[in-house]
């Protein structure tokens, strides 16, 4: 008996999966895109605003009377939960149009800035967060918190932008 090998591009998979059904519906539908592109926009909205209370506590800008940790257990739960819908609305956007969105520049762009906040997010819990017991009420967080606060900031406000400027240059 012999095995083959069965090869896949990535093209091809890009192209499958254009061709769901699923992509189809998104992609022909009047107001399926634009329904699902609103929620992935609030969904965001939702994901950064409350990213940006936190990263504001952690450079000493706002929220100074609240224990970082505090704030963290009250705001982190509903970012998690937009951050399940973006990816959601995300993914059936991208769906309807893989193979124009896998090669176009700010989406690629896009991708590795969230990423990069996923490698940032754990740097600060497996470095300066390990100690919060000790800073969580001060009102100055240590450099490693202002540091991750102020590199999350700039990511969050970078993938917001590069999402606006990919619905300009897929068409």
């Amino acid at each position: 008996m012999n095995e083959r090998t069965v090869r896949v591009s990535v093209s091809d998979l890009l192209t499958g999966l254009e061709n769901t059904p699923v992509a189809t519906a998104v992609r022909e539908s009047t107001w399926l895109f634009p329904t699902i592109e609103t929620v992935h926009v609030l969904s965001i909205a939702m994901v950064v605003g409350t990213i940006m209370i936190v990263d504001l506590r952690l450079i000493n800008v706002a929220s100074r009377r609240r224990s970082v940790s505090e704030l963290m257990n009250e705001v982190l739960p509903w970012t998690w939960g937009a951050f399940v819908c973006a990816v959601i609305t995300g993914g059936l956007l991208f769906s309807s149009s893989a193979t124009k969105y896998f090669h176009n520049p700010p989406f690629e762009f896009k991708m590795l800035l969230l990423l990069l906040a996923a490698i940032n997010m754990a740097v600060f819990h497996l470095g300066a967060y390990r100690g919060v017991a000790l800073w969580d009420r001060d009102v100055m967080t240590p450099t490693g918190a202002r540091i991750a606060g102020g590199i999350s900031l700039a990511i969050w406000v970078t993938v917001v932008s590069l999402g606006r400027w990919i619905g300009f240059t897929t068409n």
